[in-house]
């Protein structure tokens, strides 16, 4: 029985030794580039953690805030800031939990969310603030408006969250999800597997794309080293999303924002429609335009008709 044991123990030391290799060496391959670091990055220093952020420009302050998808970043817009620049006062930031931002482990909500922009707004933009936000960040984005309007100008969402993905709220399921992820080694490493370069360009091929052809292979190679960054505490944000922690239901905050919005939406994205007009039908003042041969990602797919749309509304 002894012999057992020890040899059960010493499999299981095994095992989990080379499982953490795995996940050191998945770590060291996405992030060796250092795509993400520019001298140009600045850290606004939070209650939760230090927030990168870059600044560009002069003139009416625009902030974007990327999607909540893992491997997302403020990257997302990097085809769009410099032209805008002559006009507007560009900021972008990586959300906590992402990017170049910390990651530390706790529960990402969208309420944790909304308070990181709204603090952002006052400490560092300090003024009235334009948005473009994209997929899963509209919700907060709302819900940070309708709570504290006078910080906030017009705002262009891009490819919104559906309201009926933002009614499913945590589940015995999803919770236990999010336990296995935030397990040492192992939830790693589940982590590590779901997130390979394969399902990258899989996830831009049927996704973020359109036109397959758009696909550089930097765009994959940056989402890659955006999932790996701080290591394990990569998996954190990607736990709780994953596990609905970063939904809400904001049908009152949309009811009441009486701010001026633009939706866009890419025109092969699917229900895409159906999602806009449902933002609408409790809206009615929204603005609704489809960007043809599009999909989730038209910034970087095709940023000429993100920058036209943003140009003409603001």
């Amino acid at each position: 029985m002894n012999k057992k044991i020890v040899t059960i123990s010493a499999l299981s030391s095994s095992a989990f030794t080379a499982i953490h290799i795995i996940n050191r060496t998945q770590h060291f391959l996405y992030t060796s580039g250092k795509l993400l670091s520019c001298s140009e990055n600045y850290f606004y220093k939070w209650r939760f953690g230090q927030i990168k952020y870059n600044k560009k420009g002069k003139g009416s302050p625009i902030l974007f805030v990327h999607d909540l998808t893992v491997g997302s970043s403020s990257y997302e817009f990097h085809r769009l800031v410099n032209n805008l620049t002559d006009q507007h006062e560009i900021y972008t930031l990586d959300l906590l939990g992402y990017g170049l931002s910390d990651k530390p482990s706790l529960t990402y909500t969208y309420n944790l969310y909304e308070q990181l922009i709204t603090d952002f707004i006052k400490n560092i933009i300090g003024r009235k603030t334009s948005i473009v936000a994209t997929g899963n960040s509209v919700p907060f984005m709302i819900t940070a408006c309708h709570h504290n309007p006078e910080l906030f100008d017009k705002m262009i969402f891009i490819n919104p969250q559906s309201l009926y993905s933002q009614n499913q709220i945590p589940s015995k399921q999803t919770k236990l999800l999010k336990f296995i992820f935030e397990t040492p080694v192992i939830g790693t490493f589940i982590y590590n597997i779901l997130n390979t370069k394969h399902s990258f360009e899989k996830t831009f091929r049927d996704e973020y794309f359109y036109d397959k052809s758009n696909i550089k292979e930097k765009y994959i190679l940056n989402y890659m080293e955006a999932s790996q960054l701080s290591g394990c505490h990569a998996k954190y944000s990607f736990a709780c999303f994953t596990g609905k922690f970063m939904n809400t239901n904001i049908i009152h905050s949309l009811k009441e924002v009486n701010h001026s919005i633009l939706m866009l939406g890419g025109e092969e994205k699917t229900d895409i429609e159906t999602t806009l007009e449902n933002y609408a039908y409790y809206n009615s003042s929204i603005e609704i335009e489809y960007l043809s041969e599009t999909k989730h990602l038209p910034q970087l797919e095709a940023p000429d008709k993100i920058l036209e749309q943003i140009q003409l509304f603001l």
